[in-house]
């Protein structure tokens, strides 16, 4: 049996036509006037009113007594916040991810924020040669790898400041570094990550790997996964303004829109 697609089934032309009205109201972000309303709507006044009374009684508008100008009603709201509440990065990112792979021919992995720190939870593997030890499930580093300097540069948690301090501590350690030399060459990293909205990683996790890592963020502004590009150094571009980094950021910018983001991280 064959499903049709929505734009060759029969529906109402009316409710169309009416949420045109609505799509004017939400793109302008603002209270308008019936006149300005119809105007963005394509339609006279006198049929924009006829939609308009029947919103007010649903309640997806509302009408100020003051001044005339519409907005979205309470019910507007209820629906998008209900709307907001399915949308789930996992399952959204797959087409993202599929298409990013193919179009710059690496492996590409969505990760989110787990309860042991930046965790891998999807992969689409680019068929490459090259052995790329990485699973669903895997935390990685928040010092060292593309994805966890992501998270350091952008994610807000009280956890990860915690678990970044006792990463630093062990490397210090480790390094017999000055813990302070650590902080600041990490502060350096972030910095440059931050002016370039995106983070990179080069041989630094794992030898003879470069990654690229994008944060993605929900409706709130707040970042709540990364896209992750991983390939063997010599092949895979790591040029801040190359066409790597740039797909990447293409992409996250996409799922981003998906979860609601309109522009602003926190």
């Amino acid at each position: 049996m064959v499903t049709k697609v929505a734009s060759d089934r029969q529906g109402i032309q009316s409710i169309e036509v009416g949420f045109r009205l609505l799509r004017v109201l939400a793109a302008t972000n603002r209270p308008m006037m019936l006149r300005d309303i119809a105007k963005g709507g394509g339609m006279p006044a006198a049929k924009a009113h006829r939609y308009m009374v029947s919103f007010l009684r649903i309640g997806i508008v509302e009408q100020d007594a003051g001044t005339g100008r519409y907005d979205l009603g309470a019910y507007a709201l209820e629906l998008g916040l209900s709307g907001l509440g399915r949308l789930d990065p996992v399952r959204l990112s797959g087409p993202i991810l599929e298409a990013l792979c193919e179009e710059i021919q690496e492996t590409v992995a969505l990760a989110v924020w787990g309860n042991r720190g930046a965790t891998i939870v999807r992969i689409v593997d680019s068929g490459s040669p090259v052995t790329i030890t990485l699973r669903p499930g895997t935390v990685l580093s928040l010092y060292k790898s593309a994805t966890g300097r992501a998270f350091s540069a952008f994610f807000r948690s009280p956890y990860l400041k915690k678990l970044l301090d006792e990463e630093l501590r062990e490397i210090a350690d480790s390094s017999q570094t000055a813990i302070t030399t650590v902080r600041r060459q990490l502060e350096k990293t972030l910095t440059d990550i931050r002016s370039h909205g995106i983070s990179r990683a080069t041989g630094s996790l794992t030898p003879g790997i470069n990654g690229f890592s994008a944060p993605v963020y929900d409706h709130t502004g707040s970042m709540v996964a990364s896209i992750t590009a991983l390939g063997s150094m010599g092949e895979f571009n790591a040029e801040w303004d190359g066409p790597v980094a740039k797909a990447m950021l293409q992409s996250a910018s996409a799922l981003s829109r998906r979860l609601g983001f309109g522009g602003t991280a926190e």
